[in-house]
């Protein structure tokens, strides 16, 4: 530290303040920062025969006692033993999801939330510590209450507590949804444009069904009943919207209420929204277009099913008239990518509010292509599953429709018990069906795209429909690494508390990966945080023990530095306190 003097113009006078030099760890430069806020020097010369000479040595003093408080000499008794429960480890790394939770303001919306709700504990308290614990340490409700000890907050909340949070956290989850966007939108900026939408299933091990946990297509081909779970995610990759909805609810079904919600409350302006070939379907493009208001509202880019498609969009689509390369001449069989597109009129079925199915025309781009990467990828798949397609057709009775799905389709005279799921005998023995076989073969590597931008380049449409994977790996972080699918509750309200609260971190996660430029996966994020951890060595000193390229990207990323071997018990309550500001 040191004496810095400071000439003020407009007064004319000099300013002394006991300073002491600051690297930013964002930007790595160097600067000053105020310690202490002395006065103006003509001030200080009727107090101080020589002022300058005092806080010059003042400032001495100062950088002399701060030295000897961060070096210590330790006395080690190489024959302690520890005491049986002794568990002094302590997670650090959570203090970067903290920081993200409120800068959004997170705490603010529950604090204000509870206010009036006469809750004898802590809401925001509680939602906290269950998306640290979502974001780090996935399990269920009981497990959240074990850990509290891993962090230095003071959670001061019992598990009847947790559970009693969930049915307010529940009636709230619509609500902080648009907060949250807000926030969002004025923190980090949202790019909604191009919205990406998915649907996912969680399934419950469970006997019987209820009006939520219901039978449905579950994606894991289990038979069990399953809610699915509807994402819209903005062009960054960080969600926006969800809805829940009943397990037996179709693909189609749930695009417009969640669309809905946040074409009425999130103003985004025009927007295009994607999705695969599962949500086509002639009201949820009808209802984009806006044509039931006669207005062009909105767009889409929807992936489009070539197999289960007409007749005549196949022969189109077979057909080498028209395709070309990468460098835009004319393609033929040899050529590893190929693509062409049309602009075309069809009819699509529209419902009417009376339930009455009418045809609309609606005009739309087609774009197809093929990839020599994607037809062998298709075949390599295909050999997988006919290699199961032998056995069942071999020793039908040993298998049912769950151990032989995808291979049933490739095999004939296969009939399934409705209830069990087993193979039934039937007359004639079943066969595989080569003919089915060479059917598929055809569309290997071919690819179809409608859009409702008839302006828009072949090659822009296939990059913003290439968007959509980003929320399948949205769904893949949630399903593994934060374990969305570990579903302890069961009453409708705990579920969706549940979600709300994988919800937040993932949030989080994807805003964390924003700032550090998308460089890390979501796994290498949550096992680093996870590491950055440290045990008490000596009364209120504690010793960390790792230090990586991804530890310093999310310091830098957030201000917060994760470098110290060593921090007091009051540097890291220092810590806490500025992240929460």
């Amino acid at each position: 530290m040191y004496l810095k003097k400071t000439y003020r113009k407009q007064s004319g006078r000099t300013y002394l303040v006991i300073a002491q030099k600051y690297r930013n760890p964002k930007t790595n430069i160097s600067t000053d920062r105020t310690v202490k806020s002395l006065g103006y020097l003509d001030e200080l010369e009727k107090e101080y025969d020589d002022p300058i000479a005092h806080f010059q040595e003042v400032a001495r003093k100062m950088t002399e006692e701060e030295n000897s408080q961060r070096k210590l000499t330790l006395s080690i008794n190489m024959d302690e033993k520890l005491s049986v429960g002794t568990d002094n480890r302590k997670n650090f790394g959570y203090v970067a999801i903290l920081k993200i939770y409120h800068q959004l303001g997170l705490d603010v919306f529950f604090k204000n939330k509870s206010r009036y709700g006469n809750f004898a504990y802590n809401t925001n308290s509680i939602m906290m510590m269950l998306v640290v614990s979502g974001f780090l340490s996935p399990g269920s409700k009981k497990k959240v209450g074990e850990e509290k000890e891993r962090y230095f907050e003071r959670f001061n909340f019992s598990l009847a507590d947790v559970y009693r949070s969930l049915s307010h956290f529940s009636k709230i989850a619509t609500e902080f949804q648009r907060y949250l966007n807000t926030q969002i939108s004025a923190k980090y900026g949202r790019n909604t444009k191009t919205i990406y939408y998915d649907i996912a299933n969680f399934y419950f091990e469970i006997d019987d069904t209820d009006e939520f946990r219901k039978l449905g297509p579950c994606k894991e081909k289990r038979r069990d009943p399953v809610v699915q779970m509807g994402v819209a995610m903005d062009a960054d990759g960080i969600p926006l919207h969800y809805e829940l909805f009943p397990g037996n609810t179709v693909d189609k079904e749930t695009f417009r209420p969640v669309i809905g919600e946040i074409r009425r409350n999130y103003g985004t302006g025009r927007v295009i929204a994607v999705a695969d070939m599962g949500i086509i379907k002639g009201d949820n493009i009808y209802y984009l277009q806006g044509k039931e208001k006669g207005k062009n509202f909105n767009g889409y880019v929807f992936g489009f099913s070539v197999r289960g498609s007409t007749e005549a969009f196949k022969e189109y689509v077979l057909s080498a008239s028209g395709y070309v390369g990468i460098n835009g001449k004319p393609a033929d069989e040899n050529s590893d990518f190929r693509i062409k597109s049309r602009r075309i009129a069809r009819d699509t079925n529209v419902t009417l509010k009376s339930g009455k199915i009418v045809k609309k025309m609606v005009y739309e781009k087609q774009v197809v292509f093929w990839g020599k990467k994607y037809a062998l990828k298709a075949q390599a798949e295909r050999e997988e599953v006919l290699k199961k397609a032998f056995a069942p057709a071999a020793n039908p009775l040993k298998y049912t429709k769950a151990t032989c799905y995808d291979a049933a389709k490739y095999v004939k005279n296969v009939k399934f018990d409705e209830k069990t799921g087993e193979m039934v005998e039937v007359k004639e023995r079943p066969v595989p069906d080569s003919v089915k076989v060479t059917e598929e073969e055809k569309y290997d590597g071919y690819y179809a795209i409608v859009t409702s931008e008839l302006g828009m380049s072949d090659t822009e449409v296939i990059e913003t429909y290439r968007g959509l994977w980003g929320i399948e790996e949205t769904f893949r972080v949630t399903e593994g690494v934060l374990e969305t699918r570990s579903l302890y509750v069961s009453l409708q309200d705990h579920i969706n508390a549940h979600f709300l609260t994988c919800f937040i971190a993932l949030t989080i996660m994807r805003i964390i990966q924003k700032k550090t430029s998308k460089v890390y996966s979501a796994e290498k994020i949550v096992e680093c945080l996870n590491k950055i951890s440290c045990s008490n060595e000596h009364e209120n000193i504690y010793l960390f023990d790792y230090r990586s390229e991804i530890s310093d990207a999310i310091g830098e990323a957030l201000e917060i530095d994760f470098t110290n071997k060593r921090l007091r018990l009051g540097d890291i309550k220092n810590i806490l306190a500025q992240v929460k500001k």
